[in-house]
């Protein structure tokens, strides 16, 4: 079927530009990621993640990590794995 149909929609250009961003690694263009997130929102029959507000403590979770504060970084995913293990 050809691809004829058009969305237009606006949004923040720091957001857009992050995203298209994102985009360029993954290797898909701006028209194939909302093709993507179309196709499954009909194979759900809804959206394809959970939509819900954050509570308090994730909120500040989140301002943390942005700040890069509060961040633990491993070398590999083995040392991931027994910080993991240590911490049982």
């Amino acid at each position: 079927m050809p691809k004829t149909a058009m969305i237009r929609a606006r949004t923040e250009p720091a957001l857009k530009k992050e995203a298209e961003g994102i985009f360029k690694e993954l290797g898909i263009s701006n028209s194939e990621a909302i093709n993507l997130f179309y196709r499954q929102v009909a194979l759900r029959k809804g959206l394809p993640f959970e939509v819900k507000i954050p509570n308090k403590t994730t909120l500040e979770t989140f301002k943390k990590t942005d700040r890069g504060e509060d961040l633990t970084r491993f070398e590999s995913i083995d040392d991931l794995l027994k910080d993991l293990d240590d911490q049982r």
